[in-house]
């Protein structure tokens, strides 16, 4: 299991464990799943696909960037898109 937080200025948007979360790199979409190598990147505008116990969770995000360390991943996103 995977820990995320999606968070905005506005606060927390999802916090949850999961088995994977895909993310808009700048350079191409990327999944996370368990025991992923430490990582930094920024985001584009995009989608955020979290696969949660209860079903898959989708947000689209304006950008923003991600930190993966020791199965929790963070993404700060500038804004969620509605």
């Amino acid at each position: 299991m995977v820990a995320v937080e999606l968070l905005t200025p506005n606060g927390v948007v999802y916090s949850g464990d999961v088995s994977s979360v895909r993310v808009p790199g700048v350079m191409g979409s990327f999944a996370v799943l368990d025991n992923h190598a430490p990582l930094i990147s920024p985001l584009e505008k995009g989608l955020v696909l979290i696969n949660a116990i209860d079903g898959v969770k989708e947000f689209t995000i304006d950008g923003g960037v991600v930190e993966v360390l020791n199965n929790h991943v963070v993404i700060l996103a500038e804004s969620i898109v509605v």
